[in-house]
């Protein structure tokens, strides 16, 4: 039994997924045949059509934007965290210099 390769990792734009999401919505064809239809996975489109559902306001959850939002504002912190750790290195080993 050989194993598969992991197929690379492919970015789509935006103006591709929202082309997608309206296939999904017009109810022509299911999800599942979309998916095959233009070589993606099921599970990738149905987060597309989840995510442009919450964008629009029909479901509970974080807008586009806001996750964004929220990824920018969480490597603020962890930069912000790193440079505090050095702050507190420097301190402490200066003190100990001082001693």
């Amino acid at each position: 039994m050989g194993k598969k390769k992991p197929r690379p990792r492919r970015s789509f734009t935006p103006e591709f997924k929202a082309e997608i999401v309206e296939l999904c919505r017009r109810g022509d064809r299911s999800v599942g045949q979309i998916a095959k239809d233009f070589d993606l996975t099921e599970t990738a489109v149905r987060l597309w059509v989840s995510q442009a559902e919450v964008d629009a306001g029909e479901r509970d959850g974080l807008t586009s934007s806001e996750r964004e939002e929220l990824a920018a504002l969480r490597r603020e912190n962890r930069r912000l965290r790193e440079d505090v750790d050095i702050l507190k290195r420097a301190t402490a080993f200066f003190a100990k210099e001082i001693r």
